[in-house]
Parts: structure tokens; C-alpha cells; sequence
């Protein structure tokens, strides 16, 4: 295989111990939620989507315009990010979600999935940070270049964003064809990367002075949870299929500090960063 070859997806049978994972940068938990559990945060995902979409096109919103063009619609306590170019318009990303159904909520409280984020945290007692519905739907899911989270967050929580973990849960079965999540293993340990300055938002990775050629793409089956802290480097391809990719994700901190959604965003503070 030559070294720009696509790596093989991840092996969805591997059951290696949680710190030889974290030891990668990532924690991979196949079919952790079954398939009726599974089923209903599916359900409440497509009854918030239809009831903030309704409450949009009603013009109860808050509309902010991206660098890059990305159009954000504030309803209900939520963002919502429409895709750039899709026809007929559809929702890329509902931010934060989890106050929207008690479905979503009661998550945060699963010992599955707070048992292994409390290791990669690093804090024996967690609180929120943020929440996303992620919507990559059959067609027209568009691609999210390499980044890390930790960009972002640092302009929000400053330090603190070091801390933040994501646990995405899969809605639907994951395919490199439908927009799976491609990650650097290891990259978490380098700290930020550096940054694409000529991209808009100056959020994405510079992948000319960033190694991302030892990528994995995570493939998995619906009801899994993928686990990862804020400087792993990822991408996801676009959705090209017939199927939707759907996922859920929760963001979690040390207990006790701001979520998101109540600390300003500070774009100055990217000049702290590569």
C-alpha cells in the first residue's frame, strides 16, 4: 500500500481495552444503544427538526451570515445550519438539541456512555458543554473539511475547551459512502494544528502543514457511539448515497462551567492559536 493509499475502515469488531484506544485518540463502543433505543432518539430527532424548521419558516428567528457563507437560523433555543447548496433546502445541524426533547435530555445521564467520557475527560463528575444533531441527508450531506473542534470551543470557553469530549452517537448505519467520520490517530497529542489561513473562518485545518495521510475512516452500525476530546484532527465525506447519516452528539466538560451557548464567541482569540 503506498503512503497516500486510503487506510482500511476501522475493524467494528475490535474490542481492545478503553486505554489502548484513548491511547489513539478515539473510543469506538459498536451497538452500545440497541435497536429500539435507537429507533426513538431517531423519532425525536425528526420531531425537533420538523417542529424548529416550522417555527423558521414562521420567521421567529435570528439569522446570522457565516465568513464562508453558512446561513445559521437562531429558533427555540437552537441554531440551525442550513446546507450551503442543497435544493430543496435542507437542515445540516440543529446546535444545542437536548433541551428540545426529554429523550435527548436523559442522555446525559446514561452510565454507558458517562462512564468511559468521565477517562477522557479526565473529571470524575461531568456536565454539558453542548449538543448536535447532526443531519447528513441522502444526497445532498455535504462534506466537513479536516478540523478539530478545539478551535472553535477555545474562542468560546478560552482554556477550558481543552477539556470538552464529544460522544456521537449513530442514528443510522455509517458508511464511507454516506459521510463517515475519517480521523488522524493520535493527532490529540500535538495539540491545535495549524490552521488554513485562507479559508474564511480560519477554523480548518492547514492539511499542508498537517500529517493526515495515517487516517482511519470509523464505519459502524447504527446505535453505536463514537467517543474523541476537541484536538482530535477529523473530516466526514459528503452523502452521496440513498440513505441518510443521521447522529447525535454530546459534548461533555468538567461539571460545574458554562455551556456553549452562554459564552460569547470571540474570533480574537484564534490569534492564540497556530
Amino acid at each position: 500500500m503506498s503512503p497516500r493509499s486510503p487506510r482500511p475502515p476501522l475493524d467494528l469488531g475490535s474490542r481492545k481495552p478503553l486505554g489502548d484506544q484513548l491511547a489513539r485518540g478515539f473510543v469506538l463502543l459498536p451497538r452500545l444503544l440497541d435497536p429500539a433505543a435507537t429507533e426513538a432518539l431517531g423519532e425525536a430527532a425528526e420531531s425537533v427538526l420538523a417542529r424548529v424548521t416550522e417555527r423558521s419558516r414562521a420567521g421567529e428567528t435570528d439569522v446570522t451570515v457565516w465568513p464562508d457563507g453558512h446561513r445559521l437560523v437562531r429558533v427555540e433555543g437552537t441554531t440551525v445550519h442550513w446546507e450551503p447548496d442543497a435544493c430543496p433546502p435542507a437542515v445540516r445541524s440543529l446546535s444545542p438539541v437536548t433541551h428540545l426533547d426529554p429523550v435527548l435530555d436523559a442522555l446525559w445521564d446514561d452510565e454507558r456512555i458517562t462512564g468511559p467520557m468521565r477517562r477522557i475527560v479526565g473529571s470524575e463528575h461531568l456536565g454539558p458543554f453542548t449538543s448536535k444533531l447532526n443531519f447528513k441527508r441522502a444526497g445532498v450531506g455535504s462534506e466537513f473539511r479536516w478540523h478539530q473542534d478545539f478551535p472553535y470551543w477555545y474562542c468560546c470557553a478560552g482554556p477550558g475547551a481543552r477539556d470538552v469530549a464529544t460522544a456521537m452517537i449513530f442514528l443510522d448505519d455509517v458508511t464511507a459512502d454516506n459521510g463517515a467520520l475519517s480521523i488522524v490517530p493520535g493527532s490529540h497529542l500535538r495539540g491545535p494544528a495549524p490552521r488554513d489561513r485562507e479559508e474564511p473562518t480560519g477554523l480548518l485545518v492547514d492539511t499542508a502543514r498537517t500529517e493526515v495521510r495515517g487516517a482511519v475512516t470509523v464505519e459502524a452500525a447504527a446505535g453505536s457511539v463514537l467517543m474523541f476530546p476537541g484536538l482530535v484532527v477529523h473530516r466526514s465525506g459528503p452523502n452521496r448515497t440513498e440513505r441518510d447519516r443521521r447522529s447525535l452528539l454530546l459534548c461533555f466538560q468538567p461539571a460545574g462551567r458554562p455551556r456553549l451557548d452562554g459564552l460569547p464567541y470571540r474570533a480574537a482569540r484564534l490569534a492564540d492559536l497556530p
